[in-house]
């Protein structure tokens, strides 16, 4: 990856939907040299896919939480990717050092909705405890690059 395909990832991070000949003024190539950038990143699995970024508040979604998740014995990383994939209000979920065994990041409607998301997660067999921290604000948001 030299540093024209680098600024063809930032443009796409900045914006998915730019065409490749806004990304070409960018970054001074023609359209077409762009989508050959484009096609051999995602070939190559730098670029996985697009996505939109939604806006959870607009949506009615403002109740935001990060779960410790504390499991009965060893389960599998893909055990826990399964267990947390069924809850649409699981956004996020990483296994972690220390004595959880994931840490989950939920966004629900409200308190009520969390509560129930969790007492779903809670309710399965693998599921020992967790330990739970509503979000007030957001201090630091920026995008992974």
């Amino acid at each position: 990856m030299d540093d024209i395909d680098r600024q063809v990832v930032g443009c796409l991070l900045d914006n998915a939907r730019a065409t490749f000949a806004e990304i070409g003024e960018q970054v001074g190539l023609s359209a077409p040299a762009v989508k050959r950038r484009v096609d051999r990143l995602t070939e190559r699995g730098v670029i996985k896919g697009y996505t939109a970024v939604i806006d959870a508040p607009a949506l009615g979604w403002t109740t935001e939480a990060y779960i410790e998740l504390y499991c009965t014995g060893t389960v599998a990383p893909a055990v826990l990717r399964q267990m947390l994939g069924g809850l649409p209000e699981v956004v996020g979920a990483c296994s972690v050092t220390g004595s959880a065994d994931a840490l989950v990041h939920m966004l629900a409607k409200d308190v009520a909705a969390l509560e129930r998301a969790l007492e779903k997660l809670r309710d399965h067999p693998n599921v020992d405890h967790s330990k739970s921290a509503i979000v007030l604000s957001r201090l630091i948001d920026r995008p992974r690059s």
